[in-house]
């Protein structure tokens, strides 16, 4: 992706960076008056975190020169221009060499960088402009505080006090002054700036070396603690070479060794390299632009190694470990901005998704970022068809004046919403005792099934029940998320016997069954952890007694895979036991299974579930009981209506082709299926999401669906195999349809949790609905204490 973008910009250089540029720009230029004097102008420090060719650094060259010249203009300033200079060549030299600051941990893109600058800014009569002092070479993301490089430390809390203090902060000094000398010199003093350069090079060697240290400490090891033991050896190291300086060798080795290894860093300590911008009052980049590099989460550690990603997770809080790499960018950017600052970067797609949104955008939100302008799902015109976005960002002001998707808004989420809160939902209360994961034997002698090694046959079954038909009340249906997919009538060929939560006394009434178990579940658990094998043997591993409560007394409830290619919710027996990971909803309403059916539920599952690739992976915490339903949705009419009306055509459709969920929808997503029956399908569906949207009160939006597909998955095209893939074609709606549905649920969960806080009507609510909890009875069994097996049939057990 990062070479994608990299050759577009190239190709077209001012096709994005002309916009992104101006409106990172926008909202600085603008705190500075009407009329800003040329002074200000040049006072202003603008920087690239990932710099590459130096394309937003040109455009910000280009733009801030002209703004420069119309203020030499307005103030009667203009003749301070040489005479054989023209103007605006002349202030994009100043500019670049007083505004423009870049980093890479590429040498080749910093050289590269400047010779695009060099380009932009050439004049004949005068030499190169000089830009060694502000296009450096280094990791944007791995280095340490002033205040850290003190310490020798990259915590915040530290006993080490830096005896050599005052010469650090002179030092410095130092520094800044060549550095101001450098900006302040005119192009005939060419030599003179390389000069200072030099000696400003010089003068951080020791502070960088020193930064190199406490960095390979971290390092060089995987846990906490040998760290702090590495980073404790170090620092007497550092002192011994500083008390004997022809004791180098063994610290440089240290520093080469972390900047020259397979996978290498580069540390880069921003607040020693360009004191000038964090010494002022209000320290930091007026403005950050750039096209960061984006890459998995997943692939952080593969490409960089473990202790990269540590390092990131250590320094950018609250961060997950799955976020893509673009996210760190995000957040090293708004960390760099002085308040008042902004910045604009281009984004991978999931910005505002996942973990990604998590570990960036609501964490910059919650810091007092405010995102002003947004561009979403911005096609890139390049060698493949991917989707980026672009986002602006201003630190700790307020803004009014925001934009998304060039509609004027008052406010934007980091979900790249108008509206709801940029926080993970709130689990509602309604929902609490709603959902649950299925319950998990963790023993095979439980099970009844002749394709499972380990198991008991199903002959053995019958042979128990027809010795006595007692048996058969602790014996149940056991089915998994297979059954839900690809079985037309969702009946499976295994079942489990169940004690439920009874002791083993109460168990005794079942000797055969009890016996079975303790020849093998206990043997087998035995040999598991001591705390499995502690646990009760004729008790499953999670009897989920919550959930079983939930459904008790009902017929039936839905169930759903915890992983599966679509939405994919079945009525079934209450009694039949669903096996964990897949999830119980304890609802036996037609009405229930529209909501959850329908696209609006959907788009929440799609947004919050956590994904293998393209599925879905329904978790009852994430998915569900964070869900805000409609209100009064089991006694809605309508609902049930075409709930029931879906639900029925469905089932028989499936039963019809032979065919399972997978596969029914496979062709209702399929924009070459034609078969009328699959036309009545999607018929059906599109009139469920209208009955649900009208239970909402949201009969303003539309329910028009199109094929549409997701561009990110068309960069790889072929198979392991070499076989084309198949194209993720989706029927749905479009995305202004879909960012308003799931705007408008974010905002009805953050009203809805806020009314059960304040004791509100859903609060209220939430003592007589959902909550089913009773207290059993010592002794007493409460749960399948009389459930028997639902049509047990030679049919379904052989």
């Amino acid at each position: 992706m990062w070479k994608l973008c990299g050759d577009y910009l190239n190709n077209n250089p001012r096709a994005l960076t002309e916009p992104i540029v101006k409106e990172t720009l926008r909202p600085v230029l603008e705190a500075l008056g009407e009329r800003p004097t040329p002074e200000q102008i040049l006072a202003l420090k603008v920087c690239d975190l990932a710099v590459g060719s130096g394309a937003f650094l040109v455009e910000a060259c280009r733009q801030l020169a002209e703004k420069l010249v119309e203020a030499w203009n307005q103030h009667g300033m203009i003749s301070e221009v040489p005479s054989d200079e023209e103007p605006l060549l002349y202030a994009r030299r100043l500019v670049a060499q007083r505004c423009l600051y870049g980093v890479d941990k590429n040498p080749f893109a910093v050289n590269l960088a400047k010779l695009s600058l060099w380009l932009v800014t050439l004049a004949k009569k005068h030499p190169f402009t000089f830009l060694d002092h502000a296009l450096k070479c280094g990791d944007s993301l791995v280095g340490l505080t002033r205040d850290q490089l003190v310490k020798f430390n990259w915590e915040k809390d530290t006993t080490y006090d830096d005896k050599e203090l005052p010469l650090f902060n002179e030092q410095i000094n130092k520094v800044k002054f060549n550095r101001d000398e450098i900006q302040s010199l005119g192009d005939d003093n060419y030599d003179a700036k390389r000069d200072f350069y030099q000696a400003t090079e010089e003068l951080l060697h020791d502070a960088r070396l020193k930064g190199d240290l406490v960095i390979a400490s971290f390092f060089a090891a995987e846990k906490d603690k040998a760290r702090k033991e590495g980073r404790d050896e170090l620092f007497q190291k550092y002192f011994k070479w500083r008390r004997n300086p022809d004791e180098s060798a063994e610290v440089l080795s240290i520093s080469k060794k972390l900047r020259q290894a397979d996978k290498p860093v580069k540390p880069f300590n921003w607040e020693i390299e360009f004191p000038e911008v964090f010494d002022r009052d209000n320290p930091g980049f007026d403005a950050i632009v750039g096209n960061p590099p984006f890459l998995g989460g997943r692939k952080i550690s593969s490409s960089f190694g473990k202790e990269y990603l540590d390092w990131l997770l250590y320094i950018f809080p609250e961060s997950g470990g799955q976020a893509d790499y673009v996210a760190y960018f995000f957040r090293r950017s708004f960390s760099l901005l002085r308040n008042g600052g902004s910045t604009g970067l281009i984004a991978t797609n999931t910005i505002s998704q996942g973990d990604t949104r998590h570990a960036g955008l609501m964490q910059i939100c919650r810091s007092g970022g405010t995102i002003y302008n947004a561009n979403k799902r911005i096609k890139w015109t390049g060698s493949a068809a991917v989707v980026v976005s672009i986002i602006h960002v201003i630190k700790k002001s307020s803004y009014s004046k925001c934009l998304l998707d060039k509609n004027i808004v008052t406010n934007i989420t980091a979900y790249l919403l108008h509206m709801g809160s940029s926080e993970e939902p709130n689990k509602l209360i309604l929902n609490k005792y709603l959902s649950f994961k299925g319950q998990e034997p963790y023993g095979k002698g439980f099970l009844f099934a002749d394709d499972i090694a380990d198991a008991n046959p199903i002959e053995e079954m019958h042979r128990l029940i027809n010795k006595d038909k007692r048996n058969a009340e602790r014996i149940f249906p056991y089915l998994g998320g297979e059954e839900i997919l690809t079985h037309p009538r969702h009946i499976t060929s295994k079942y489990v016997i169940s004690f439920g939560n009874m002791s083993k006394e109460e168990a005794s009434d079942w000797p055969d069954l009890l016996h079975i178990c303790e020849q093998k579940v206990k043997v087998e658990r035995a040999t598991k952890s001591k705390e499995v094998a502690a646990h009760p043997w004729w008790q499953f591993w999670r009897v989920r007694t919550e959930m079983q409560q939930a459904i008790l007394g009902k017929r039936r409830c839905l169930a759903h895979p915890f992983t599966s290619s679509y939405l994919s919710f079945v009525f079934v027996p209450a009694n039949t036991i669903i096996a964990s990971p897949h999830v119980v909803v304890a609802t036996e309403l037609d009405s229930g299974f529209a909501v959850l059916q329908s696209r609006i539920h959907e788009i929440w599952v799609k947004l919050f579930s956590s994904s293998m690739k393209d599925d879905i992976r329904y978790a009852p915490s994430d998915c569900l009981q964070t869900f805000p339903f409609p209100e009064n949705w089991e006694t809605d009419p309508t609902l049930e209506a075409i709930g029931k009306e879906y639900y029925e055509y469905r089932a028989a459709l499936m039963v019809r082709n032979n065919q399972g969920l997978t596969d029914t929808y496979n062709r209702f997503h399929d924009p070459d299926e034609y078969d009328p029956e699959i036309l009545k399908l999607r018929e059906l569906h599109t009139a469920m999401d209208k009955a649900v949207l009208d239970a909402y009160g949201w009969s303003d939006i539309p329910t028009d669906c199109d094929f549409i597909l997701d561009y990110e998955e068309e960069e790889d095209t072929e198979n392991s195999s070499g076989r084309q893939k198949k194209k993720p074609w989706r029927y749905r709606w479009r995305e202004e349809i879909h960012d308003e549905v799931l705007a408008r649920l974010l905002d009805l969960n953050q009203k809805r949790a806020e009314a059960e806080i304040l004791g509100g009507k859903g609060a209220d609510k939430s003592k007589t609905k959902g909550n089913t909890k009773k207290t059993r009875k010592a002794g007493k069994p409460t749960i399948n204490s009389t459930a028997t097996i639902p049509g047990l049939t030679a049919s379904q057990t052989n």
